[in-house]
């Protein structure tokens, strides 16, 4: 697993944690049922707090990104129901379309961005 941390973001810790573990499930660089190291291993391995990697871990599990299993710890398991899901996306995107318009981006613009973001997807095995 290859987690790449910036200590100088604004974005905290946690969150840059729990944003690359879904792009790598984006991506398909972790899978279905796919163990993630423990809290402990990663944190020495990243450099950071317990606390922090298992608030990224509770986020993740939230989010229904994973699962706690007893005997193999967090696990990659993508069950958000859909309906949920889109609900949610349509709140993100509410607001990053607002900030788009408030700084003239086009629709065409957006369009082309998404396109974009979703073909890299592609490359990488990615769900469509």
């Amino acid at each position: 697993m290859y987690i790449e941390i910036d200590f100088n973001s604004d974005e905290a810790l946690y969150l840059q944690l729990s944003n690359q573990i879904i792009m790598g499930i984006a991506t398909s660089q972790y899978q279905e049922g796919d163990a993630l190291p423990s809290v402990r291993q990663l944190a020495d391995t990243i450099g950071i707090n317990m606390h922090t990697v298992n608030k990224a871990y509770t986020v993740l599990r939230q989010e229904g990104f994973v699962k706690v299993d007893r005997r193999k710890g967090a696990v990659i398991a993508i069950d958000i129901d859909k309906i949920k899901a889109v609900e949610e996306l349509k709140k993100e995107m509410g607001v990053l379309l607002a900030k788009s318009r408030c700084k003239n981006i086009s629709r065409e613009e957006v369009h082309a961005l998404i396109d974009e973001i979703y073909e890299n997807y592609e490359e990488y095995g990615g769900r469509e």
